[in-house]
């Protein structure tokens, strides 16, 4: 799947359309499925790599923001095409309580799905997505790869879903 670009950046999938279903790797022993999250918004940080200074920032500001993405009742998911024991050393690291997940083999099918590969450089864009309880895209972005996006576009993608009751 090739993506479309605008100024060099590329799309990803817009609001309105299905969230691609996937299933990835957690840990050695555990997989998690878009679907295990049906039911709720789920938030997928898709990020470029494990150990970045700018990924480090962006997912400990997720952490600390956790209690306020579960006032929505949101999940947060993390994924890059990192492996498990890199996410497990990562995560530790810096004190991370949301999963990780290994789009690691075949590298990068989902980053490929939700439009937001790095052929290139091998990596995931710097994308984030909000996806409502029924599955459905609300809100994408994708940030330059080098400047971590914050969360007020989540927050604000959560709380529309709020306003508008999906």
């Amino acid at each position: 799947m090739t993506n479309t670009t605008v100024d060099d950046r590329p799309v990803p999938l817009p609001p309105g359309t299905e969230a691609p279903e996937f299933q990835l790797p957690s840990t050695p022993d555990q997989m998690v499925s878009l679907a295990e999250f049906r039911g709720q918004p789920v938030i997928l940080a898709f990020y470029p790599e494990d150990w970045s200074p700018v990924c480090s920032d962006q997912l400990a500001l997720y952490q600390e923001l956790l209690p306020e993405f579960k006032k929505f009742n949101a999940e947060l998911v993390g994924i890059s095409v990192d492996g498990i024991w890199s996410h497990l050393a990562f995560a530790r690291d810096r004190n991370l309580h949301f999963p990780l997940l290994a789009d690691f083999e075949p590298k990068g099918e989902v980053a490929r799905t939700y439009q937001v590969y790095r052929a290139t450089e091998g990596t995931s864009e710097r994308a984030l997505y909000v996806i409502d309880a029924d599955g459905v895209v609300r809100w994408s972005y994708v940030s330059p790869v080098g400047i971590n996006p914050g969360a007020d576009g989540i927050l604000r993608a959560l709380e529309s879903l709020v306003e508008s009751g999906s």
